[in-house]
């Protein structure tokens, strides 16, 4: 923690379709500016340069009809070679770092905001977690989660493997945050877990 952080940065980890998002809209309810990486992705892959070199890389076939980049079509490239993989992040991860170390800047210069959360999909693999006071872990049953993205994102259960394969394994993840959030039960019990984690990360911040 830097001497002049005034509030506390809380990640967040977990599996693909555990529901990060959904704790990221809560902790917002309760005061938190959330840092989207995936939403940072996605501009950046939207910005003139980036789609410069991705044809350059991979030619005029991942682009979409009205000349933006078709995500569906790079994951299609990315995930089946880990060297184009490294590649992608190579190219995203430092534009990204510096849109999250400026909203970091800006957030702590807010008063009105209690804290600040990290939702990376790659907090552990990224280094993230050195920035972060607390981390919470977000949870839920292998059925749960592959319901969750076979409804949401068209995926297989083979395709949510193959993907959480290029990922730091989960129970290291959890062995590794501070609190562990279960996202089985309704959105009321989810919300009241939380809310209590949220307010202990803020007490612990203010004793430190």
């Amino acid at each position: 923690m830097t001497p002049t952080r005034t509030k506390p940065v809380i990640g967040l980890a977990g599996g693909i379709g555990a529901g990060k998002s959904t704790v990221a809209r809560i902790l917002g309810s309760l005061g938190a500016a959330i840092i989207d990486s995936d939403r940072l992705s996605h501009e950046e892959l939207a910005s003139t340069d980036v789609i410069t070199t991705l044809r350059s890389w991979w030619g005029d076939t991942i682009l979409t009809a009205a000349g933006d980049v078709d995500r569906a079509k790079v994951a299609a490239i990315v995930f089946n070679d880990h060297a184009e993989l490294s590649r992608l992040e190579a190219l995203l991860y430092p534009r990204i770092r510096r849109r999250q170390q400026a909203m970091l800047q800006s957030f702590g210069d807010d008063v009105s905001v209690k804290a600040i959360v990290l939702d990376s999909p790659k907090l552990y693999e990224a280094g993230l977690d050195e920035l972060c006071d607390t981390v919470m872990f977000v949870e839920a049953d292998h059925a749960v989660r592959v319901r969750r993205v076979c409804e949401t994102r068209g995926w297989t259960e083979e395709e949510l493997r193959r993907r959480e394969n290029l990922f730091k394994p989960l129970d290291q993840k959890r062995a590794n945050a501070d609190h562990a959030i279960v996202n089985h039960s309704n959105i009321e019990v989810l919300r009241t877990h939380v809310k209590e984690v949220f307010l202990a990360a803020l007490a612990s911040f203010a004793k430190a």
